[in-house]
């Protein structure tokens, strides 16, 4: 009749680790995906040609 009144608490470890490499992964990649569309659009679109004319003068040989 002793026994009926015990209670046995079992604790795993079950790691949940992975939940929060997998929820750090999707916010850099969210980040970067943020970033590229706020500075990325337009990166090589807005190039200048540059018409630079240099004349190098070098010494003739004796």
């Amino acid at each position: 009749m002793a026994d009926d009144d015990k209670t046995t608490i079992i604790e795993t470890d079950r790691g949940g680790g992975g939940g929060a490499i997998a929820l750090l992964a999707i916010a850099v990649i969210a980040i970067a995906v943020v970033l590229f569309l706020v500075f990325g659009q337009n990166l090589l679109g807005n190039t200048k040609t540059v018409d630079a004319n240099v004349k190098i003068d070098t010494p003739s040989k004796p």
